[in-house]
């Protein structure tokens, strides 16, 4: 019986293990990266910010940080926002204030709201844009910024029929 007990524990404990291994694993790219930040807001805000030339890459839980990421972006990267009336337009860098109240230039942010709502942008990155603008589906992938332009245009007259 005891030993029925022990070798429950250890089968307990080494799956545990092997299940965050696995999570810790899995690379973080523009594909995923909305779904993993919304499986880590669990109520509370998720940022994504990577700053100056996008060589430093952090990941911010409730203004904590949780996680730095290395060669996730380089600063080739352009966000777009989605107007009605104008089609795509560039959006440019903010500026953040660390801890200390100091300045610093955003190459890439990407934050989800508390109730779990991401921000509306297109990511154009290594020839590909990355549509975040979707609420229920996940990120969508183009080839070109028209083919998002054209992606948009039709789902508004859809909508508006």
């Amino acid at each position: 019986m005891i030993v029925v007990v022990i070798m429950g524990v250890v089968y307990t404990l080494s799956t545990n293990s092997f299940a965050k291994l696995k999570e810790n694993s899995t690379k973080l790219t523009l594909l995923n990266l909305k779904e993993y930040l919304l499986s880590l807001s669990k109520g509370e805000e998720v940022q994504l910010l990577c700053l100056d030339d996008c060589s430093e890459c952090s990941i911010y839980v409730a203004e904590s940080k949780i996680r730095d990421l290395e060669d996730f972006l380089d600063e080739t990267v352009e966000l777009y926002r989605y107007e009605f009336n104008y089609g795509y337009t560039k959006i440019e860098p903010t500026v953040y204030f660390n801890k200390e109240d100091i300045e610093e230039d955003v190459c890439f942010s990407y934050k989800i709201t508390q109730n779990g709502i991401g921000e509306q942008v297109l990511v154009a990155y290594k020839e590909k844009f990355y549509d975040y603008s979707t609420y229920f589906s996940n990120v969508l992938v183009y080839d070109s910024l028209s083919d998002a332009s054209s992606a948009k245009e039709e789902k508004a007259q859809e909508v508006s029929r």
